[in-house]
């Protein structure tokens, strides 16, 4: 395992006492991160803070630690009661890193998985009462007719040296299948109620991205089941004639993070296309607006459908970024490694190669910080693990299983 250490910058300039006692500023205090142009400059926030939050330095000093390597384009990170880490690659293998950071080999029984571009296997998560039932949950990209889709599937793990999942079950699958290589979203959260989270991507192209909205199929939304895959009987559209039952809230573009908060609330964020990453807290039935408003333009330059940002009955971002971070795994900070953290949202960034992290007042972005820039690598998923460390996944051919732990 390789350590490596950061100091604080603030330290260097100022010795005046712990990192984590020492704010570099505070909410309100400092320009905003963001110091890039944005590409659609004539659009306005809806409401003050929406983009652009202040700079906020809290001044923590960390180390970085290196528990596995060699991990190819790893996606989504779980743990175990025991301590143990499930990580997913994309091209289809799901591993288990001991606490040495010694990777097993792939777990076997998992469906086929159709990997190309950003599909393959994506998230995956652990049942609320694994240590009765051993089941573990994923998320992958499966082909079809028609086309591929999001699926989700589940299985009881077996551990061991050649460890296994048996009684395999696909308990959702994406409806329309599209001939697509991009946007299956793919993230898994378990509500505080027992039921699964599934978020979902527009697939990119356009007979996709105009279903976003629409109720008789599953792009662009997030959908709520049991684990089991049947329908809980108090989802919105459940009994309403041609909507899909499992719908929980639409018009998403490619959601790629998302967690609950303190209270349970699910939160999550969406990938914009040039411009237009949004911060959002889907709840049961409401329309988040894409494609009809967003904050950013086609990746030609072009205004996205009539170029607006705002109408009547669609949901408005809880923040947005303009340019782009490529938002992807994220997770309510709580532990109590970290205490100037405590709250904090961290939202991993591929394009901007580093951890976002946002403090909130309320439900209002009040500050924004770049953390673990010096690593220059995209950071596909961010996880708070049992003891109040930060993991992080680095999306690469090589990629790592980090963890941030407070500096000695």
């Amino acid at each position: 395992m390789q350590t490596r250490y950061f100091p604080l910058l603030a330290l260097l300039i100022c010795a005046c006492g712990p990192a984590s006692e020492t704010p570099l500023a505070t909410p309100g205090s400092s320009q905003p991160v963001e110091s890039r142009p944005a590409n659609s400059p004539d659009q306005r926030p809806a409401v003050a803070g929406q983009t652009r939050a202040p700079g906020e330095a809290l001044g923590v000093a960390y180390t970085i630690e290196t528990l596995a390597t060699g991990l190819d384009h790893a996606w989504g990170l779980a743990f175990l009661p025991d301590g143990t880490r499930l990580v997913t690659e994309r091209p289809g293998r799901l591993r288990l890193v001991d606490g040495q950071g010694r990777l097993s080999t792939p777990v076997a029984g998992l469906p086929a998985v159709d990997a190309n571009g950003q599909g393959g296997l994506l998230d995956v998560a652990v049942d609320p009462d694994f240590q009765r039932n051993g089941l573990i949950y994923w998320t992958y990209a499966q082909a079809g007719e028609g086309g591929n889709g999001t699926a989700a599937a589940r299985g009881k793990l077996f551990m061991g040296p050649s460890p296994r999942v048996e009684g395999v079950q696909v308990i959702w699958t994406q409806t329309p299948k599209l001939k697509s290589a991009l946007h299956f979203g793919g993230r898994l959260v378990f509500a505080r109620d027992g039921t699964l989270f599934i978020t979902t991507g527009d697939r990119s192209i356009s007979e996709g991205r105009m279903q976003a909205q629409r109720l008789d199929g599953t792009l662009g939304k997030v959908v709520r089941i049991r684990p089991d895959g049947s329908i809980p009987a108090d989802n919105p559209q459940v009994g309403k004639a041609g909507n899909r039952p499992e719908i929980w809230s639409a018009g998403h573009r490619n959601i790629q993070s998302a967690t609950l908060d303190s209270s349970g609330r699910l939160w999550t964020v969406e990938h914009g296309a040039k411009g237009g990453d949004e911060l959002n807290r889907p709840e049961a039935g409401k329309d988040y607006g894409w494609p009809s408003i967003t904050y950013g333009e086609e990746y030609s330059g072009r205004p996205i459908g009539e170029g607006l940002t705002a109408r009547e009955g669609l949901e408005q971002p809880v923040y947005y970024w303009d340019p782009v971070i490529a938002p992807s795994g994220m997770a309510f900070y709580q532990g109590d490694l970290f205490p100037a953290w405590k709250g904090s949202l961290l939202i991993g960034a591929l394009r901007g190669k580093h951890v976002a992290r946002l403090t909130l007042k309320g439900d209002k972005v009040v500050g924004e910080e770049r953390l673990f820039e010096e690593l220059d690598q995209r950071i596909r998923d961010v996880r708070v693990g049992p003891e109040g460390a930060i993991y992080l996944l680095t999306e690469a051919d090589d990629g790592k299983l980090l963890r941030v732990v407070p500096r000695p």
